[in-house]
């Protein structure tokens, strides 16, 4: 682990039962991020787990938003439907791991996560998570803005479009992040 691991934090977003069933392949994605978490973990690196959730209704949701305006017709992102905001068991949450609610794409907005950074002395955010154009994207421009350092995970982040991945972990994200695979990052 390159970065100096007393004021980092491994950031895992979205990966709750209704993003993970929007996968194609989700098996080596999970397998590869759960080993992650493991190693993290045994190195004493916080974990904080990000979902995003709504109250009955999507008070929260604009009519104006073209993105979250799909959401209200699915249950899976409801706070009360346990199931699909549940984050999925294979990286399931252990005492002492936070988890963070967001209204929003980015891990930022809406929730107390920055608070919880500046609390716990975090300067150095390690992303991962589900979607690589939607919750890793935001959340890595938000940061940066922030001024934190970056390390994003490229094969512990997922998107449906294997192109868009592609190109945001190798074309864009090395713009504002160090880009490397869990592997490097473990070593």
């Amino acid at each position: 682990m390159e970065q100096n691991t007393q004021n980092s934090a491994l950031l895992v977003m979205d990966v709750q039962q209704a993003t993970v069933a929007m996968l194609k392949d989700s098996e080596n994605y999970l397998t590869t991020l759960s080993k992650t978490i493991k190693k993290a973990r045994e190195n004493n690196i916080p974990l904080i787990y990000v979902v995003i959730g709504f109250r009955e209704g999507y008070p929260e949701i604009s009519p104006s938003s073209k993105m979250f305006e799909r959401i209200k017709n699915n249950p899976g992102f409801k706070l009360d439907n346990e199931d699909a905001m549940k984050i999925h068991y294979s990286v399931t949450p252990v005492k002492g791991d936070i988890v963070v609610i967001k209204k929003r794409v980015s891990a930022f907005t809406g929730s107390d996560l920055e608070v919880l950074l500046r609390s716990m002395g975090i300067k150095h955010i390690v992303l991962s998570g589900i979607a690589t154009s939607g919750v890793v994207l935001s959340t890595l421009r938000e940061a940066s803005d922030k001024d934190y350092t970056s390390t994003v995970l490229s094969d512990c982040c997922a998107d449906a479009d294997e192109e868009v991945h592609r190109v945001l972990t190798t074309k864009i994200f090395p713009r504002q992040a160090e880009v490397m695979t869990a592997g490097e990052w473990l070593k």
